[in-house]
């Protein structure tokens, strides 16, 4: 299996993200982007979820049906031919991080796969039903986490 090399112009790996993409700040989804996606992949899928949440791993962007051809997408921006489902809020798009105050910083997990097939997935899927359905058909993969402390 492939990697595909997944970043950002907001943070590093494993470095802290801007108030600025929190769900208690101007919540504007981050930068991205993505090069050594497979020549014969079908779409994308971008996943950001946090394995830390309380009440479990929370979907914190859930996009389909990105353009495997697109190299990334702008902050506060939809992914190129993207279709952003229902995330852990009850929103569609981005809900940037908002873990319990007090709490160590959570691990914010930005996931790109490339699928060999389009997926289907609910409107609200949670972050275990995207596993399930793009392990399915995932040709390549990134991941870049980011740090978020209130």
């Amino acid at each position: 299996m492939t990697g595909i090399e997944l970043s950002s112009d907001a943070f590093n790996d494993h470095s802290f993200i801007a108030r600025r993409h929190a769900y208690e700040g101007p919540n504007v989804s981050p930068p991205l982007a993505w090069s050594g996606v497979p020549d014969d992949a079908a779409e994308l899928v971008l996943l950001c979820e946090d394995p830390d949440a309380p009440s479990g791993t929370f979907a914190h962007w859930v996009v389909v049906g990105i353009d495997p051809h697109s190299d990334g997408v702008e902050a506060g921006q939809s992914p190129p031919g993207g279709t952003e489902l229902v995330n852990g809020y009850g929103q569609h798009g981005w809900g940037g991080p908002h873990p319990p105050p007090g709490d160590d910083a959570h691990h914010y997990f930005f996931r790109v796969y490339a699928l060999s097939e389009p997926c289907v997935l609910p409107d609200a899927p949670r972050a275990d039903q995207v596993h399930e359905e793009v392990e399915k058909r995932r040709i390549a993969d990134g991941t870049l986490v980011g740090l978020y402390q209130r």
